[in-house]
C-alpha cells in the first residue's frame, strides 16, 4: 500500500475510492475494502482509501476528546494488511469541514485526487453538516464524470467502531478481537515506576501510552502478550489505582513479563490485550497480594498457553 499524504502529492492515476475515518479497521471496515478492491478490479484500476489524521468530530467540537481503537500509524498498518493499493492521508481541518458534499467530491475527490469511482458505505454520510446522502452523491458525481457506488451492507453481525469501545469498556477483549480481527492494544513508553512489584517477586514495567487519546480498557488485570524490539513475551498486565497501596486516583498501567528481567526503561513496548482475569481489589498485605499475583500468573498462562 501506498501512503500518499495530503492533497498536494495525490496520485496522478485514477482510482476506485472509499472514505472514512476507519477507527480500529474491524470486520466491517475489511468487507467494505475487499468489495472496493473487486470494483476496481472490475474497471481495472487501482483502490484508494481516503482517511484523516484526526477525527472529525475532534476538529468540529474543541471539547470532544475520542477513545481512538488506533493511532495513526497502527490504523495505516491494518489498512496496509487488507492490499488495498493507495491511501490518501489527509489533514481534517476547519477549512474542510466547511466544504458542501458537492464540493468535497468536485474539488477535492476528482479534481486533485482523481477518483474515478466513489464506494459509500451504507450508512455513511459526508460534507457540511452531513445533510446529503447517497442520492445526491450519485447527482453530485455525475457533474464531474465520478461513478457513485453503494457498498452493500455487512450482514453477518453489527460491527462498529463504537461496539469495540464498549466491550473494551467492559473488561471483554476477547469480541473484541474478534470484530478487529486482532487483539486490541496500546503501545508505550516504559517510565519509572514505585518498585513495589520487585519486592514481592513481580517486578513490573510501567507504562505510559504514546497516544493520549486512545482507549484505555476496563480497570483490572488481564492476561496480555507484550512486545518490545520484535520479540514478544507472555505476562500480565494492571489497570488502575493500586487499591491495596492507597495509591488515590492515579491509574497505573503496569505489566509484568514471565521469566523477563531486563532493564526496559525509556523502550517502546506494544501491550496486546488477550483476556481479562479479574477486577481490581485490595488486599491486607503484601503477601496476600503475592499469592494473588501467583493466582493470575497461572491463569494467565494457562489462557495464553492454549492461544
Amino acid at each position: 500500500m501506498e501512503i500518499i499524504r495530503g492533497l498536494q502529492h495525490g496520485n496522478n492515476g485514477s482510482s476506485v475510492a472509499t472514505i472514512g475515518f476507519f477507527d480500529g479497521v474491524h470486520l466491517g471496515h475489511r468487507f467494505l475494502i475487499d468489495i472496493l478492491r473487486k470494483e476496481a478490479n472490475k474497471r481495472g484500476l487501482p483502490s484508494a482509501v481516503i482517511t484523516f489524521t484526526e477525527h472529525p468530530r475532534s476538529v468540529l467540537q474543541q471539547t470532544y476528546v475520542p477513545e481512538l481503537l488506533n493511532s495513526t500509524d497502527e490504523k495505516l498498518q491494518h489498512l496496509a494488511e487488507t492490499g488495498v493499493d493507495y491511501c490518501y492521508l489527509l489533514e481534517f481541518t476547519p477549512e474542510l469541514s466547511q466544504l458542501s458534499a458537492n464540493d468535497f467530491i468536485v474539488e477535492i475527490l476528482s479534481s486533485r485526487l482523481h477518483v474515478r469511482a466513489l464506494m459509500i458505505g451504507y450508512d455513511h454520510r459526508f460534507g457540511h453538516n452531513r445533510k446529503d446522502g447517497f442520492p445526491e452523491y450519485v447527482v453530485y458525481g455525475k457533474q464531474c464524470g465520478m461513478e457513485i457506488i453503494e457498498a452493500p451492507v455487512y450482514k453477518d453481525e453489527h460491527v462498529s467502531s463504537s461496539l469495540i469501545r464498549k466491550l473494551l469498556k467492559e473488561g471483554n477483549p476477547r469480541d473484541a478481537a474478534r470484530l478487529l480481527t486482532y487483539p486490541y492494544s496500546l503501545v508505550g513508553r516504559v517510565v519509572k515506576g514505585h518498585r513495589v512489584g520487585r519486592t514481592i517477586g513481580f517486578p513490573t514495567a510501567n507504562i505510559v501510552p504514546l497516544e493520549r487519546r486512545q482507549l484505555v480498557p476496563f480497570p483490572g488485570v488481564y492476561a496480555v502478550q507484550a512486545c518490545i524490539e520484535g520479540k514478544c513475551y507472555k505476562g500480565m498486565l494492571s489497570i488502575g489505582n493500586r487499591p491495596t497501596l492507597n495509591n488515590g486516583t492515579d491509574v497505573s498501567i503496569e505489566v509484568h513479563l514471565f521469566g523477563f528481567n531486563e532493564d526496559i526503561y525509556g523502550e517502546l513496548i506494544e501491550i496486546r490485550f488477550l483476556d481479562y482475569l479479574r477486577e481490581n481489589k485490595s488486599f491486607g498485605s503484601l503477601e496476600e497480594l503475592r499469592k494473588q499475583l501467583e493466582d493470575d500468573k497461572g491463569k494467565s498462562l494457562g489462557i495464553l498457553n492454549s492461544l
